[in-house]
């Protein structure tokens, strides 16, 4: 299994950004796929799940109502999509997947990181005022 991140970069607060994860070696509707950050200095947070089975998508608190998130099955794509981005939300952002069979929605998402068995690299996000 692998999973790389595209599509990181530099935004003026109140953009927009979306992010990609190509996944490989899985199939998608077998799995939970998820967009965890990482700011210097403080914890991984979960940003967003999303079964792709069924899409069902759960968002984290601090990102509620700001990001949409897709799959693509043809290509093996998961996206999020960030809107009204601020200073805040700079960090780095990974995606990590789990068989959905290990999958406990938002109890996945929220300081279960040791949950998720395949992480990719990540990639860097920031915000500008």
């Amino acid at each position: 299994v692998q999973l790389v991140e595209s599509g990181g970069g530099l935004v003026q607060a109140g953009g927009s950004l979306t992010l990609a994860c190509a996944a490989s070696g899985l199939r998608l509707r077998d799995w939970a796929i998820a967009w965890f950050r990482q700011a210097p200095g403080k914890e991984r947070e979960g940003v967003a799940a999303i079964t792709p089975r069924d899409r069902t998508v759960y968002d984290g608190d601090s990102v509620k109502g700001r990001v949409s998130v897709t799959v693509d099955h043809a290509q093996n794509v998961v996206s999020i999509r960030m809107n009204n981005l601020k200073p805040g939300d700079t960090a780095t952002y990974y995606c990590a997947a789990v068989p959905q069979a290990r999958f406990y929605g938002y109890e996945s998402l929220v300081g279960r990181e040791q949950h998720w068995t395949n992480w990719g690299q990540g990639t860097q996000v920031t915000v500008t005022l």
